[in-house]
């Protein structure tokens, strides 16, 4: 994938990575919560997982894009 030259959209980027960081805890928090109970919603606590691993998957992309390209 090809590193954006705007700056503009560079920031965008780092944003958007920063804010999915912050869910991905957010959701890591919660599933800890959930599982800790004693009536854990299975469910909801695989809903959030399931959530999680796109967060993952979506950092990763997005990572990707903002590191440049080399010449081989």
């Amino acid at each position: 994938m090809n590193t954006p030259r705007d700056p503009v959209e560079l920031a965008r980027l780092v944003q958007r990575v920063a804010e999915l960081r912050l869910e991905h805890r957010a959701l890591d928090g919660e599933i800890v919560r959930l599982e800790s109970g004693i009536a854990a919603d299975e469910l909801a606590v695989k809903r959030m997982k399931k959530r999680k691993l796109q967060l993952k998957d979506e950092i990763a992309r997005l990572e990707s894009a903002l590191i440049p390209d080399e010449p081989a």
